[in-house]
C-alpha cells in the first residue's frame, strides 16, 4: 500500500508484513501484525514498547519490520501492509545481534554498550529506536539493571518511538509506571 507520510511523530501500520521473511515462506503462512506508536506529546498510544516472547518467536522480526516500514515510507516507496500512516524520522537508530572487536580489544558486551550509548545520545523526539535484547552480555543482575535504565531513559528522557525486545520479564512491569510503555508478546 502507499504509506501516508505525515509529519506527526506516529507510526500506525495495520497488517504490517516483513517483506523478505514472507518471500521465504510458503503462501499465507507469515502472519501480519498491528503496530502502534506515538512519540511523547502526540497522544495517549505507547511510544515504546517492550516485546516478549520466546527465542525464533518473531521479536527480531516484528521490530526489523517496523524499521523497514518507516525506510520503505521515506524512500517514497510502497510498504506492505493493509494501511499505513507513517510520521517523519530523523533518523532509525538500531542495535540487533551479536558483534565482537575483540581486535581492538571489545568484547560483545563492550560494542553493545558503545552503540547502545551512541544511541542515547544521538536519538531525538523524531527518531525510530529498535533494541534486541539489550544487557544479555554480562551477569543477569546487571544486564537487567541496565536494560531497566536504558528503558527509562528512552521513555522519560528521548520520547521517541521505540521497540525493545527483550527476556527480561521483569521490564514488563513499567507499563504499570510509565504511561507511554506498552508490553507486547509475540506468540509463535
Amino acid at each position: 500500500v502507499r504509506p501516508e507520510v505525515v509529519d506527526a511523530t506516529v507510526l500506525d501500520v495495520e497488517e504490517s508484513r516483513h517483506p523478505v521473511v514472507e518471500q521465504m515462506l510458503p503462501a499465507g503462512r507469515f502472519v501480519p501484525n498491528d503496530l502502534r506508536l506515538r512519540a511523547q506529546g502526540s497522544g495517549a498510544e505507547p511510544r515504546l514498547m517492550l516485546v516478549t516472547g520466546p527465542n525464533m518467536g518473531g521479536k527480531s522480526t516484528v521490530m526489523r519490520q517496523a524499521a523497514l516500514m518507516v525506510l520503505l515510507a521515506h524512500t517514497g516507496s510502497f510498504v506492505p501492509a493493509k494501511r499505513a500512516r507513517i510520521g517523519l524520522v530523523d533518523r532509525i537508530f538500531t542495535r540487533v545481534g551479536a558483534a565482537d572487536d575483540l581486535g581492538r580489544g571489545e568484547s560483545t558486551f563492550m560494542v553493545e554498550m558503545r552503540e547502545t550509548a551512541q544511541i542515547l545520545t544521538q536519538a531525538t523526539v523524531r527518531s525510530m529506536v529498535v533494541l534486541d535484547e539489550i544487557g544479555r552480555g554480562t551477569a543477569t543482575y546487571d544486564g537487567l539493571s541496565l536494560a531497566w535504565a536504558i528503558t527509562e531513559f528512552l521513555h522519560d528522557q528521548i520520547g521517541c518511538r521505540a521497540l525493545f525486545a527483550t527476556h527480561y520479564h521483569e521490564l514488563c512491569g513499567l507499563s504499570a509506571r510509565l504511561a507511554g510503555v506498552k508490553n507486547a508478546h509475540v506468540t509463535v
